[in-house]
């Protein structure tokens, strides 16, 4: 893996994750020069394995991203273990670096990703890659059969119970937070036909015994049931996804609200409303699966090389 880097850049991939190493996999194969900014903060660090991508089904995150490093590495894409703090275009765009660096270069690559904020009741932070998940995607067939509990953070945690009926016939939706009132006649038919219990009231921990999850405690006085522990076994939760777009607010990119946050606009490939910078992974929407996040890499990663090509061609013809 190369740590050594110089200024001066074709493109500049800040992230490391899965979509920026695949979209500088497809710039160094291309034969451009490419600078990987990475800050060693992937979203599925807490994770022991990763589901659902042909071939890497149940691989470490930490392997997959050190494959993908030396793979870049043999294409002679440089990666510094950096932050990029700011981003301004010029004739070109200046990336500064929390250590004390600027390098420059032709396109830039955003793939920030995101950040989960889990809600604070004892345990599930703590627990969180573990027995407390989010995804029946990725942890579902892991953890099928077993006692199912969902933590809501928002009534669109119904959605959440619903999936997850499909690896459990016994589930519990914790309305925590959300009032029963929040809840339409729709969502309580769905719930009721997919035999999903439902417990109003907040819930004060996740109880752990043996390093393993057993429970859910209601905090008591606030409802009936109130200070019942439920027995279960596995917890599903919505973290509220933080996109980190801060350096695409910098550029002037625009935005577009979602029920997950606020999204870069950004076409087929990636490319967003300033030209010269595509957005790749969760730094372009929240529902960018790994397998995704390289997909939308290579894609970025492939129309790059074809705009600079088309630039330098055209610079040579106005010559």
């Amino acid at each position: 893996m190369t740590e050594t880097h110089t200024g001066t850049y074709e493109v500049v991939v800040i992230g490391g994750g899965a979509a920026g190493l695949s979209a500088a996999l497809v710039l160094g194969r291309s034969r451009r020069r490419t600078l990987v900014v990475d800050a060693g903060e992937p979203r599925n660090t807490p994770a022991a394995h990763m589901q659902g991508y042909l071939t890497r089904d149940g691989m470490s995150p930490a392997e997959f991203l050190a494959l993908g490093r030396e793979e870049i590495a043999r294409y002679g894409v440089d990666l510094v273990r950096d932050r990029a703090v700011d981003v301004t275009k010029g004739d070109g765009f200046a990336v500064a670096l929390a250590g004390g660096e600027t390098v420059h270069a032709r396109r830039i690559v955003v793939a920030t990703g995101l950040k989960d904020e889990l809600p604070d009741v004892p345990g599930v932070a703590e627990r969180f890659g573990r027995d407390v998940i989010h995804c029946p995607y990725c942890h579902g067939w892991e953890v099928r059969d077993q006692a199912f509990g969902v933590l809501a953070t928002t009534p669109l945690s119904v959605h959440q119970a619903l999936m997850v009926s499909q690896w459990s016939k016994d589930v519990t939706l914790f309305l925590h937070t959300v009032a029963e009132s929040e809840l339409s006649d729709d969502d309580l038919r769905r719930l009721a036909a997919a035999g999903v219990a439902v417990v109003p009231g907040e819930v004060a921990e996740l109880v752990v015994e043996d390093d393993r999850l057993t429970g859910v405690r209601l905090a008591a006085g606030t409802h009936s049931g109130g200070g019942a522990t439920h027995p279960r076994e596995a917890v599903f939760v919505a973290p509220r996804a933080v996109p980190q777009t801060g350096l695409l607010e910098k550029l002037g990119a625009e935005l577009q609200e979602t029920p997950f946050g606020a999204y870069p606009v950004v076409d087929p490939t990636g490319l967003t409303t300033v030209p010269g910078v595509w957005a790749v992974g969760n730094a372009m929407g929240f529902g960018e699966q790994v397998v995704n996040a390289a997909s939308a890499g290579y894609r970025a990663g492939a129309t790059i090389n074809g705009d600079l090509l088309m630039a330098d061609l055209d610079a040579t013809v106005r010559a």
